[in-house]
């Protein structure tokens, strides 16, 4: 799904490089976490992926350009614009040239809030929020779901509905997950891969590799 080869980077353009000769594979079909400390260009490769960034060097092959992101906070979103539900949706339909006004329902459903269809986006929490913003990302019927921190400022009841939606996608729809994380628990409980990052280089373990290193670490 995602072949990164010699990967370089740094906003400055020059040394010393945030992220430098990175090499990563991502399967098809997997649901992959990034794990790392702050600074450790976890959201900054998310947006090489996506195109948001150019790097200095190497390569970044997708296999696919069906692509949902769902960003950490849309904090250039207004919650409290008088806006609905449906006529959020409704816009990115236009902006993404979607003709088929069926698919705003079948993305609400797929997410279970097809019954806040006219609600306002204000008037929602943070985790019906969020399945609202996953439900946008579904609208392009992607093949691959990248989310950036997805329990973020989410209470704890919303983020097991989060995470079990994001797995029942993974796992029922196949649509491959790339997810950078800060919620160890959920990354260990939901993902295939685990992708470690440090000093813009990763290091890539299947769930078991990396259970098995967790308990090392922890004796």
């Amino acid at each position: 799904m995602i072949d990164i080869n010699n990967l370089t980077f740094s906003y400055n353009g020059a040394a010393p490089y945030l992220i430098e000769k990175l090499n990563l594979n991502i399967k098809d079909g997997s649901y992959t976490s990034i794990l790392g400390e702050n600074g450790s260009a976890k959201t900054t490769l998310i947006k090489l992926i996506l195109g948001l960034l150019k790097p200095l060097s190497g390569t970044i092959n997708l296999s696919t350009k069906n692509i949902g992101y769902v960003p950490q906070r849309l904090d250039s979103f207004n919650s409290k614009f008088p806006i609905t539900v449906f006529e959020l949706l409704k816009c990115h339909m236009k902006v993404s040239k979607i003709s088929d006004n069926k698919i705003i329902d079948k993305c609400l459903g797929s997410v279970d809030m097809k019954d806040f269809k006219k609600s306002l986006i204000g008037n929602l929490s943070g985790g019906q929020m969020q399945k609202i913003f996953i439900a946008r990302a579904l609208m392009g019927y992607p093949k691959l779901l990248i989310f950036d921190e997805p329990s973020t400022g989410i209470d704890t009841k919303s983020q097991k509905e989060i995470y079990s939606l994001i797995s029942h996608l993974n796992k029922h729809l196949h649509i491959t997950v790339l997810a950078v994380e800060h919620n160890l628990k959920a990354a260990m409980e939901n993902s295939t891969h685990i992708c470690t990052m440090e000093n813009g280089v990763c290091n890539m373990y299947t769930i078991l590799e990396y259970k098995k290193l967790n308990e090392i670490i922890n004796k």
